[in-house]
């Protein structure tokens, strides 16, 4: 009997070919409100060649001759689609039992499961699913909470209306569906029914048993629905943490007033009274830097930590003095702010701090002979401002870490963006009122450093790096997920205060950027090269895996574009530069024209050894000194070498490390910007333009981005310009995504093409 029955298992269960069956699932309709009224499953047709021509199954067994134009027999695979479906789907053999099958009525539990459990199994099996719009923006159930207990801010909050870190707030606390608070009435008919779908406010909403009976429980245990919770308790429910509400529930919307209000909306930058730094400041603030003082002053006041995320040249540093100038002539005797930040820019604070704000103490902290002990408390005492860099901090923890600092700032506080790394672990051991964190770039890589950068600020706000991770990262990352994006702006929107140079209503006075692209040919020895490495290495990449795979692909990387720089630069040979590059000799070109206009020009590369190649080079070829500047560059060697820059006199050529050189400096001197290696991340790139970019920069910037034609580095950039709109939010880690590649994929990306070798020139390939 099973030998005899096995032919008609099959029936049904192969590749349909040119059409399949689509199941539309249609709620009662709104006229016949009634949880009884039945919903509809019907049966269509749907081509695969063109997935518009979709034909309901009446069709298909009324009008079978106008269908075979396109399909040989419609009636008969219509019956095998559904046939295949009903072996995941068995409900469906009430329908099949017709001799012309459109559809199946279900009941609200027969509708719930579909949706929730049989609509995903068929989607993974091939077939068409069509489903209410409103199930794929439905919402959670959620506590919803209106706030009272602040008041309204003019320009800064007042001591008597103050609040902060230890100030009480009285929540009503509610029930809401996604962002839609719920009626008493409305939550006492969520609390009678039983059934799993039921009609809200003209709509159908899935009711979650679990989620219903904690938030039932829960405004059970704050009669009537008031709580009084701590203001940071408040802030971490508005950004969707539990916040110690022993709930488990996110909270999903939160209405405040006042001062608390301003904050959660991020609209307190517009709506605070614009503030001016004191008399004796000698800055005059943009109007865009006044909101940003104003900002920083409030949150300072709340006890809130706060980023000034501004793009790169809109003078983070005088709006940081203005705050600490501001808030020292208001309370002469507060305490001392630690400021952080590399050791490439200690001077350039002190240098500021002297030119805007003369009447700061500032005390630069650093070096073998700093003070210790006692000595180094005295001296803190005795100043507003102590500014060190990020490892003698980490070194000098345990004495910084016992001081009660006004304020701590962290300057390029990207240097915290691995919440595990020593630096981030003693940062977050300071005490301090307020801290604030100073980047252009909050998200270099993923998600994660911006979740190590606010758990510094205000630790707790967005939960434990787990549930992060879990709410943020993974959706948006992996996913690409809308939704958890717009929430992730909306509940740090509060902290982080982000303007662009480049919108005009922030700055109109800043010349035009224009970036090309300079595609650069490989000379006969450089492809040689180039496909003597890639045959090497790619015998070292199929034959590994793990870690030492990934090593040998980021090694591969390396050397190939050591190649496109210079042969020179692989070999170690430290043999001649001229004639063997096909970079060198278009840099050489844009060099003889901006030296010939008078202009001036950075030159960036995070090849140490390629600088080396090209100062001497440069040198003798243009006849003019060649500035370096790399990390081994001492402090003191390095500002004179800005300085002279800056004041037209010194090189006109700058070269630059672009992990040195790439950060905290000004450099408007320069209008060209020169990128002779590309860097896979475009915010590390763009930070190193923005050292000409920036205010104070007068001419037209010219961004010359080198790569070389028919390799790695062309189809990289290809790769990086397709995924642009996810890397808007979050950029890959450096160079690391590309070591996940298959060895089919790396082979293509490292091949050299035919088009990589100047045309003047002839190699076999």
């Amino acid at each position: 009997l099973a030998a005899a029955l096995r032919a008609g298992d099959d029936v049904g269960a192969g590749f349909v070919g040119p059409a399949r069956a689509v199941f539309r699932l249609s709620a009662a309709e709104d006229e016949a409100p009634d949880e009884a009224a039945p919903w509809r499953l019907d049966f269509l047709l749907q081509s695969t060649a063109d997935l518009s021509l979709q034909v309901p199954a009446e069709q298909v067994w009324d009008a079978d001759g106008g269908l075979r134009r396109w399909l040989a027999s419609p009636q008969e695979l219509l019956l095998g689609e559904l046939g295949r479906a009903s072996r995941i789907y068995p409900e469906l053999a009430a329908g099949l039992r017709t001799a012309r099958p459109s559809g199946i009525d279900l009941d609200l539990d027969g509708a719930y499961r579909f949706l929730i459990e049989v609509a995903p199994l068929l989607d993974d099996a091939g077939f068409a699913v069509q489903l209410p719009s409103w199930w794929n923006r439905r919402s959670r159930i959620g506590l919803a909470a209106k706030a009272s207990g602040g008041t309204s801010v003019d320009g800064v909050v007042q001591s008597e209306s103050r609040f902060g870190r230890d100030h009480l707030v009285d929540f009503q606390w509610g029930l809401a569906v996604g962002d839609d608070t719920l009626t008493d009435e409305e939550v006492a008919a969520l609390a009678e029914t039983k059934a799993p779908l039921i009609r809200l406010r003209g709509q159908w909403v899935a009711v979650d048993r679990e989620q219903l009976r904690r938030g039932l429980e829960f405004l059970a245990r704050t009669p009537p629905g008031r709580r009084t919770v701590g203001e940071v308790a408040a802030l971490a429910a508005a950004a969707g943490t539990d916040a110690g509400l022993d709930s488990g529930l996110d909270v999903t919307t939160v209405q405040a007033d006042g001062a608390l209000g301003d904050l959660l909306s991020g609209a307190a930058p517009q709506t605070l009274a614009l503030l001016d730094p004191p008399a004796g400041f000698t800055a005059t603030l943009r109007p865009y830097q006044r909101r940003g003082l104003s900002w920083l002053v409030f949150l300072s006041q709340l006890g809130l930590g706060s980023c000034l995320a501004d793009d790169m040249g809109l003078g983070k540093t005088v709006q940081l003095l203005a705050l600490e100038a501001t808030e020292r002539a208001r309370e002469p005797a507060a305490g001392p702010t630690l400021l952080v930040c590399p050791m490439s820019l200690v001077g350039n604070w002190q240098r500021e701090a002297a030119r805007f704000a003369p009447g700061l103490r500032v005390y630069a902290h650093h070096g073998p002979a700093r003070p210790r002990g006692d000595a180094l408390r005295a001296v803190i005492a005795e100043s507003d401002v102590v500014v060190t860099t990020y490892s003698t901090a980490t070194r000098d923890i345990a004495e910084f870490s016992e001081i009660d600092w006004k304020r701590v700032v962290l300057d390029e506080a990207q240097a915290i963006k691995n919440s595990l790394s020593k630096a981030a672990t003693a940062m977050r051991r300071l005490r301090a009122h307020h801290r604030v964190a100073l980047t252009g770039t909050p998200v270099e890589n993923r998600l994660a450093e911006l979740w190590s950068i606010m758990d510094f600020l205000n630790p707790g706000i967005l939960g434990s790096r787990e549930l992060f991770k879990a709410r943020y990262s993974v959706p948006i990352e992996r996913h690409g997920a809308a939704e958890p994006a717009q929430r992730l702006v909306r509940v740090t929107r509060p902290y982080i205060l982000r303007r662009l140079k480049t919108d005009p209503t922030i700055i109109d006075d800043l010349p035009e950027k224009i970036e090309t692209v300079q595609r650069c040919r490989l000379t006969v020895e450089q492809a040689s090269l180039y496909q003597a490495v890639v045959d090497e290495m790619m015998a070292r990449i199929e034959d590994s895996d793990g870690i030492e795979r990934r090593g040998n692909v980021l090694a591969a990387m390396a050397k190939l574009k050591q190649v496109c720089n210079h042969p020179a630069q692989v070999l170690h040979d430290r043999s001649t530069v001229a004639g063997r590059s096909g970079k060198v000799t278009r840099l050489e070109e844009i060099l003889e024209e901006v030296l010939a206009e008078g202009d001036r020009v950075l030159c960036f590369t995070q090849f140490t050894e390629f600088a080396e190649m090209l100062v001497p080079h440069l040198s003798a070829r243009f006849g003019v000194d060649v500035a370096y500047l790399h990390g081994g560059t001492a402090k003191k060697a390095r500002d004179e070498m800005v300085a002279r820059f800056q004041s037209g006199e010194g090189p006109p050529i700058f070269l630059l490390s672009l992990k040195a050189g790439g950060t905290g400096l000004t450099l408007t001197a320069a209008n060209h910007v020169v990128h002779l290696d590309r860097w896979w991340n475009p915010a590390v790139e763009n930070q190193a333009t923005d050292r000409a970019f920036r205010i104070g920069q007068r001419k037209t910037v010219q961004v010359h981005k080198f790569v070389c034609t028919g390799t790695l580095e062309e189809r990289i950039d290809e790769m990086i310009r397709d995924k642009q709109a996810l890397a808007d939010l979050v950029v890959g880690d450096g160079e690391g995504w590309l070591t996940e590649l298959s060895t089919a994929d790396l082979r293509s990306v490292f091949a050299l093409s035919t088009e990589a070798v100047d045309d003047a020139q002839e190699v076999a390939l």
